[in-house]
């Protein structure tokens, strides 16, 4: 394949927008944008509408394009994608990244413009607690239904490339979620509720049942540890689930919610005794990605995508899905320090090639000059930087 003049032009679509961060999504759509912009792509993003009062047409040379939406809670993101999906196919866009398996039969439409297409399918959605009846159902339909009409699926961990290719038979590229490793963090953000570095574990996460913040904190009530548990996270609508999680009474429990500065959130994962990862479903988890690149000691369900994540318990403990589990392993995380100051001494290490976002972006790269079917000029500072990256 040879290298063209001519400049790719990818549109991506499925998330809430850039810059927009909220999730994982958006933290990938903003962390590889940036990225294949500076390797001479032209990047368009598909915008949420709604949530973007100011408009401007470019943002850090990303293009914007502001879609519209039906606003109700089940047909929103659908809607804004298949929106995205015509606008974008009647442009002049070489090839369509799309994320969230939810999205997988608007890939008809690309296949009836003959327009090239990728689909970042995320994890087992249609396992998860809240999607339950219609909702499990259309999940595993529509990640079907993305194995037939995109050209390139894509999971983030070998685990799922298993599974699809189990359930589905179908193929796929792994290409890894990507994290940046911290190595200090302010502890004054910590410090200000009364609470001292590594005095307390930490949970960051949604509490929705499959991250089983609920199963984590009963066994952490039950253990002897005198440190206080800190949840980061809640959900953006009024649920019974959270609801009665917060309204527990019990002095070791601190729940923050959101924590939207950056900075204030590396320093409540830098300067925990350990993080507890209680994510079920899914490939690789932005969170635990975070907890190695700021050097925690990690306790994490036993599932085979955190085992894979964990290099199978080189970077942490697992506990099972059980309150007896969480207490044994709280008192003996507590019990054994010098292991706990271990795992937080090779964290960072476990963020491996393929957990870096510059990998990342040349993994997609590629994927997006297969498509096309022509190869990019990189800018001379941005080939330097991919030539020491290539095995």
């Amino acid at each position: 394949m040879a290298k063209s003049k001519k400049k790719l032009k990818v549109a991506i679509m499925g998330a809430k927008g850039y810059p927009y961060v909220y999730g994982g999504y958006d933290t990938m759509v903003r962390e590889l944008g940036e990225r294949l912009v500076h390797r001479g792509v032209h990047v368009r993003v598909y915008n949420h509408r709604a949530l973007f009062p100011q408009r401007p047409r470019y943002v850090n040379g990303i293009e914007c394009i502001y879609t519209p939406a039906i606003e109700t809670k089940s047909l929103t993101q659908l809607s804004h994608t298949f929106f995205s999906m015509i606008h974008a196919c009647l442009s002049d866009v070489d090839v369509i990244l799309v994320v969230n398996s939810a999205n997988g039969p608007f890939g008809l439409i690309s296949k009836i413009f003959r327009k090239p297409t990728a689909i970042n399918v995320d994890g087992l959605e249609w396992l998860r607690p809240k999607w339950k009846g219609f909702g499990s159902k259309y999940f595993f339909w529509a990640s079907r239904m993305a194995t037939k009409f995109y050209d390139q699926i894509i999971n983030d961990s070998v685990e799922m490339e298993r599974v699809y290719k189990q359930l589905f038979n179908a193929s796929s590229k792994v290409i890894a979620y990507g994290a940046n490793p911290v190595e200090e963090a302010d502890p004054g953000y910590v410090e200000k509720w009364g609470i001292s570095a590594q005095e307390y574990f930490l949970i960051v996460g949604r509490l929705i049942p499959d991250n089983n913040a609920d199963i984590i904190i009963k066994g952490f009530l039950q253990s002897d540890s005198k440190r206080k548990l800190v949840i980061v996270g809640d959900v953006p609508y009024l649920d019974d689930y959270a609801t009665l999680l917060k309204n527990i009474d019990d002095d070791r429990l601190l729940f923050l919610g959101y924590i939207t500065d950056g900075n204030e959130l590396a320093a409540w994962y830098t300067h925990c005794y350990a993080y507890f990862h209680g994510h079920e479903f899914g490939g690789t988890n932005p969170a635990m990605l975070k907890a190695l690149g700021y050097g925690c000691a990690i306790l994490a369900l036993d599932t085979p995508f955190n085992q894979e994540m964990l290099q199978n318990g080189k970077h942490g403990w697992y506990f099972q899905r059980s309150a007896q589990s969480i207490k044994d392993i709280t008192e003996a995380a507590e019990s054994t320090p010098k292991r706990m100051d271990y795992f937080r001494s090779i964290a960072r290490s476990g963020l491996v090639k393929k957990y870096t976002w510059d990998y990342v972006a040349e993994q997609y790269l590629e994927v997006f000059q297969d498509l096309a079917g022509f190869k990019v000029e990189v800018p001379s500072g941005e080939a330097d930087k991919v030539e020491k990256m290539i095995p």
